[in-house]
Order: structure tokens, then C-alpha cells, then sequence
């Protein structure tokens, strides 16, 4: 069997936008769409590649937005996905209910959902689904945390709504917001309180080091890399996470053309292999519980990222990376050896 391949996207508008004044037309443009002055590089970017491939996409909507924006931006989010083919799951932000205002969760708080307690979390991710479908979206059966900030009361919650699939659990962040009890090395599907439990997938970079199968985290080389390896081992299935503002410079003001190269490859890489078929949650089935090994540390590979990352931001921060340097990078991520 094939593994399934998730490339998840996370999609959100921005919260620091909304404070600093933006409209919402003006978050939907830099969040979603990922203008910059070099075109869109956002969700429809995104979709462009990964149908030129043959590909789906999971995009995680939060519709919490909603709260302060009204519920059109999410449509405007959702229908389009939707009418691509595309999968849209339930994704949520906390921090947006310091400022609902006549809803009747406005007097909650909390940077993450793991900051409440269960009643609450089921009352907010009830919420939340009926936003998201007041959007447009089908019931969905699968969730991620903003901030991958969930813990075990979120796996009970989403259990109580009949949500299927939990895929907040990011070994790479259990030292910081993601508080679900299980062990970093926890296979590609397991089951944990009643939930299926799907990790963002991880590679270990050197021994004792993780980093999550992410377009801004991972080279061309070491997702290569990692997708080989999951394929070889008979991985049920390996998830990889990105936002949908990722192909963009940190300040969203240009691409930034290391990420969308990387995306290209990902898309190539997944298309290629036959023993890689790049799905959506719903096509997953009951899946066991191997018994596999984590993709392992290869420092020459580790250290061709640390170059190519220094390279980059010297180039980059300074504007002058050039369309040589871009294809020289490229020739050489074909030869290199793994």
C-alpha cells in the first residue's frame, strides 16, 4: 500500500494584521492570497502547483476571524478550495476571542485551546465547526491547533463532537506549546483518547535533533529525503505542514523563491514515487500501528541546509539573490548525493 502523503496548510489571516488596522480585504490579500510585489504566491498559488502535479491539498481554515471580520472572509476562503477539489479541515486561533465582541465566548481567554478547560474546549471547537460551516465547509473530521497548542482535553473534546482525526501533535514543539502526553516518537498514525492522531512528521537532523517535515524547516534534499524514507518503511502515511503564507519573505513584502523552489520539489518528489499518493484525511482508512523507524540523522545532509540557509539570507536579506544563483542552487540539489 501506498503511503499517503497530507501537505497541510495551514490558513489563517493574521491577527497582528487586524490589530495594526488592516480590513479585511487587506488580511484576506497578504494572508491568504500572499500578495506581494512579486505577484500571489498564497492559496491559490499553492493549488495552481499542486494540480499541475496531480496533487490535493488539506487546508486547515480558521474561521475565528469570523469573530471580528463577519463570516464573508471565510467564505471567500473556503468556497474556492472547495470548488478546486480540494480539503478543507478545522484549524483555530484562540487569541481572536480578546476581541469578539456581542458572541457569546467573548469573555474567554487563552493564547492556545490547551489554555481551557475541557467544557470550554468543547464549547470552542463546537463553535468553531459551526462557523466553519456556516462557511461553506462540510462537517469536518479533522483538526490542528493554532500554535500546535493542544493537549490531552483537546483529544477528549474533539472525541465528545465526533471529530475523527487530531493532527495537532508536532513532536518538534513538545518542548514548547503542543502539550498532548505522547512520546516524540509516537508512529505516523496512532490512536490517543478516543481520537485518530496523525503528527506533523519529523526528521531527525542530527542525532538527538528533530525538525518537522515543514517547506521553511526542511531542504529540498532532506524532504526528498524524508518521503523516500516513509515510502521505503511502508509509513501509513506522512503529513507535512505549511501555512498559507509560506512562500513568502518573513515581512510578506516579496516570494521568497529558496521556499517556493522547495514546493516545487516537494510536489515532484510526491508525484514521482509510486509509493507515494498524495491524499486528504478523508481518504485515509483505519490504519495499524507499526512499528517504524524515525527518518534518520544525516549530518552532510543537515549541514547542505545550514549552507544553503546562510547563502540565502545574506543574498536574500540584501535583495541581490540572483536568477544564476537560483539555478546553480538548483543543479547542485540535483547531484548532491543523499
Amino acid at each position: 500500500m501506498a503511503t499517503k502523503v497530507q501537505y497541510t496548510v495551514d490558513t489563517e489571516l493574521s491577527l497582528k494584521l487586524f490589530q495594526e488596522g488592516a480590513s479585511a480585504q487587506e488580511n484576506f490579500d497578504s494572508s491568504i492570497a500572499g500578495k506581494c510585489r512579486d505577484g500571489e504566491f498564497g492559496i491559490f498559488y499553492q493549488m495552481d502547483r499542486l494540480e499541475a502535479y496531480g496533487l490535493k491539498g488539506v487546508f486547515f481554515v480558521d474561521p475565528f476571524p469570523a469573530l471580528v471580520y463577519g463570516p464573508g472572509v471565510i467564505a471567500r476562503i473556503v468556497e474556492p478550495i472547495l470548488k478546486r477539489g480540494h480539503e478543507v479541515q478545522l484549524h483555530i486561533h484562540t487569541e481572536w476571542l480578546e476581541f469578539a465582541r456581542g458572541h457569546e465566548l467573548e469573555h474567554l481567554r487563552g493564547r492556545n485551546i490547551a489554555d481551557f478547560p475541557l467544557d470550554d474546549q468543547i464549547r470552542l471547537l463546537d463553535q468553531a465547526r459551526a462557523l466553519l460551516m456556516i462557511a461553506g465547509a462540510p462537517k469536518p473530521t479533522a483538526f490542528r491547533a493554532g500554535n500546535f497548542g493542544a493537549n490531552d482535553d483537546t483529544l477528549r473534546a474533539l472525541n465528545a463532537i465526533n471529530v475523527r482525526y487530531d493532527s495537532s501533535f508536532n513532536p518538534a514543539f513538545l518542548a514548547g506549546e503542543c502539550a498532548i502526553d505522547l512520546p516524540a516518537d509516537t508512529p505516523p498514525f496512532a490512536e490517543h483518547l478516543g481520537v485518530g492522531i496523525i503528527p506533523v512528521s519529523v526528521i531527525e537532523d542530527r542525532p538527538g535533533s528533530i525538525r518537522a517535515a515543514q517547506l521553511c524547516a526542511l531542504s529540498a534534499w532532506e524532504m526528498r529525503d524524508a518521503l523516500a524514507h516513509a515510502a521505503e518503511d511502508g509509513w501509513p502515511c506522512f503529513t507535512i505542514v505549511s501555512h498559507s503564507f509560506e512562500l513568502l519573505s518573513r515581512d510578506r513584502t516579496r516570494v521568497n523563491p529558496i521556499i517556493t523552489r522547495r514546493f516545487d520539489s516537494m510536489c515532484l518528489n510526491i508525484a514521482e514515487q509510486t509509493r507515494l499518493e498524495g491524499t486528504g484525511f478523508q481518504a485515509l482508512e483505519p490504519l495499524c500501528k507499526p512499528s517504524l523507524r524515525a527518518v534518520p540523522a544525516n549530518l552532510v545532509r543537515t549541514a547542505l541546509r545550514y549552507g544553503e540557509q546562510a547563502v540565502s539570507r545574506i543574498r536574500y536579506e540584501a535583495g541581490i539573490i540572483s536568477t544564476l544563483f537560483l539555478n546553480e542552487l538548483a543543479a547542485f540539489e540535483s547531484v548532491v548525493a543523499i
